[in-house]
């Protein structure tokens, strides 16, 4: 979280010695720092207070006690939770994914490809994937098959089929992911070939 009292002397302030940044909407708070990302964050008469929402989790504190964060984590380490070390949003070299559900034997993702990027040629023991296209054109790579799908198209990846995903136009590529099989963690994947050096 590094430093609040640097933050206060970096950032903008209201009248009111306010910060507030993303979608905030505030009734008559003081002194008080407020992050929100995409849903609304409502605050009414807080004083020396911290919010901060992110897609992993919200953090609500006193100015004075928020350095304490770290023994959040501690007791999520200690209770074997996996929030500590498994994020919903995840950055890479060739964009991201974020987590938006996951139950029983299915994981459902958002992922964004920037422009010419790909992912590497992978496959899954224990898991197929569905990807729909939302938004640009992507180039898929399903064994020996080439082929492009666009927006409002799908496509479906067999359990231990060899797959890439690509972006090959100059606008952003995002699909959406459903998983399905009996384990869903990231250390599922074989990779065969891939742009960024990674062998896991």
């Amino acid at each position: 979280m590094g430093s609040w009292n640097a933050l206060d002397e970096i950032v903008e302030r209201d009248n009111l010695d306010n910060i507030f940044k993303g979608n905030v909407i505030d009734i008559g708070s003081r002194g008080t720092t407020v992050f929100a990302n995409e849903r609304v964050i409502g605050t009414i008469g807080l004083n020396d207070m911290v919010v901060v929402d992110t897609p992993d989790a919200t953090l609500v504190a006193p100015k004075q006690r928020v350095q304490k964060v770290r023994k959040i984590v501690e007791v999520l380490k200690q209770n074997g939770r996996e929030e500590h070390l498994l994020h919903k949003t995840v950055e890479g070299p060739w964009g991201s994914y974020t987590v938006l559900e996951k139950g029983k034997g299915y994981k459902i993702k958002r992922v964004a490809l920037k422009p010419g990027a790909k992912l590497s040629l992978q496959l899954h023991r224990k898991r197929s994937e569905h990807w729909v296209v939302v938004a640009g054109t992507a180039k898929v790579t399903k064994e020996d098959e080439i082929y492009l799908v666009h927006t409002n198209q799908t496509t479906y990846i067999p359990i231990n089929t060899k797959h890439r995903l690509e972006n090959p136009d100059e606008k952003p590529l995002q699909v959406i992911e459903v998983q399905n099989g009996g384990y869903l963690e990231e250390d599922d994947i074989e990779r065969f070939e891939d742009d960024y050096g990674r062998n896991r």
